[in-house]
C-alpha cells in the first residue's frame, strides 16, 4: 500500500518548517553541533508523528495548521533525539538510518549525543515559545515530559535493555515495553492535537486510544518487517532484532500472530477515530497505511 497522499504533503510541509526553524534558532550555536543536528533533523522521515499532531488536530475541529505546528516541530525534535541516542554504540550501536549514515557515524559520538541533548531542550522551547495560552503550554509540557521521560520513551527504552539480559517469555512483557518506548510519543502526538484544537475530555480520550493502538501497531509492523524484508528495503538494519537476540512480537508469539494482532490494533485505531464525531478520514488511511506498509 502507498502512503496516502496527505502524509506526504505533512511531510513536505513539515520538512520546509523544520528548515525554516532552525535557522530561527540558529544564532549562538557552535557550528559542528549546528550540522549535526540539521543532519539528523533534515534526514527525512515518514514524519508520522507530526501528521498524527495535525491530523488529530483537524479532526477535532482545529482549522488552522499553524496554530498547531510549534508542537509538530517540537515533536519531531524529540523524536529525532531518540533516534540519535538509540543508535548509539552503547544502546542499539546501528550505522544506519533513514538510509543515511547515522549521526555519530558522521560525526563522532560525543557530537551526536551533545546534537540529541539540543533537539531535546529545543523541543521544549518550541512549546514555551508558541503562540498559545499559559494553560494550553503547561498542559503540553507536561504531556511531552510524561511521554518523553522515564514514565515514557526513557523507561521503555530501559526496559527494552534489559530485556536483552533476560529471556522475555511473555506478550504482555513485550507490550509493557513498546507502550512505554514507541506508543508513549505517539499517543501523545493524539493527545496534543486534541489538547491544541480546544477539544473536549471525551474527543482527547478516544484520540488517546487511537494514539495507543496506533503506537502499538507501529511497533508490531515494524516487528514484522524486520523480519521479513531488506535493509534496502527497510532504509535501515533490516534483521537485527533476531541477530542480537531481541525480545519482539514475532519472537514471543510468532510471525502470523503478530499480523492477527496488527489487524486487531488496526481495528481498535478506526473504531476510536470514528468516534471522534470529526471527519477522520485521514486518521482511518493512517491506520491501514501503518499495518500495510512495506518500510
Amino acid at each position: 500500500m502507498n502512503a496516502p497522499a496527505f502524509l506526504q504533503q505533512y511531510a513536505q510541509q513539515v520538512q520546509t518548517q523544520l528548515e525554516n526553524m532552525l535557522r530561527h534558532y540558529r544564532q549562538g550555536i557552535p557550528e559542528p553541533l549546528w550540522d549535526a543536528m540539521r543532519y539528523s533533523l533534515l534526514a527525512g522521515g515518514k514524519r508520522i508523528r507530526p501528521a498524527l499532531l495535525l491530523e488529530t488536530y483537524r479532526a477535532c475541529a482545529g482549522d488552522d495548521d499553524n496554530k498547531a505546528m510549534p508542537a509538530a516541530l517540537s515533536l519531531e525534535c524529540i523524536h529525532t533525539y531518540s533516534l540519535i541516542q538509540d543508535d548509539l554504540p552503547c544502546m542499539d550501536d546501528d550505522e544506519l538510518r533513514r538510509g543515511k549514515a547515522t549521526c555519530h557515524c558522521q560525526f563522532d559520538e560525543s557530537t551526536a549525543l551533545l546534537a540529541s541533548d539540543a533537539l531535546l531542550t529545543l523541543g521544549f522551547q518550541l512549546l514555551t515559545d508558541a503562540e498559545w495560552n499559559a494553560e494550553t503550554k503547561v498542559g503540553l509540557c507536561r504531556r511531552l515530559a510524561i511521554a518523553s521521560g522515564g514514565q515514557g520513551m526513557v523507561g521503555g527504552q530501559l526496559l527494552d535493555m534489559l530485556s536483552d539480559d533476560r529471556k522475555i517469555t511473555s506478550e504482555c512483557e513485550v507490550e509493557r515495553i513498546h507502550i512505554h518506548k514507541t506508543g508513549a510519543l505517539i499517543r501523545y502526538a493524539c493527545e496534543a492535537g486534541a489538547l491544541i484544537a480546544g477539544a473536549d475530555e471525551y474527543r482527547i480520550d478516544c484520540c488517546a486510544r487511537y494514539g495507543k493502538a496506533i503506537g502499538l501497531l507501529f511497533q508490531v509492523t515494524d516487528d514484522i518487517l524486520d523480519a521479513t524484508m531488506s535493509s534496502d528495503t527497510l532504509g535501515k538494519s533490516a534483521g537485527k532484532d533476531a541477530h542480537q537476540h531481541k525480545a519482539t512480537y514475532v519472537s514471543i508469539i510468532g510471525l502470523r500472530r503478530a499480523c492477527e494482532l496488527a489487524d486487531e490494533l488496526r481495528d481498535i485505531a478506526l473504531a476510536a477515530c470514528r468516534s471522534l464525531q470529526g471527519n477522520s478520514d485521514n486518521l482511518e488511511q493512517l491506520a491501514q497505511y501503518i499495518r500495510e506498509r512495506q518500510h
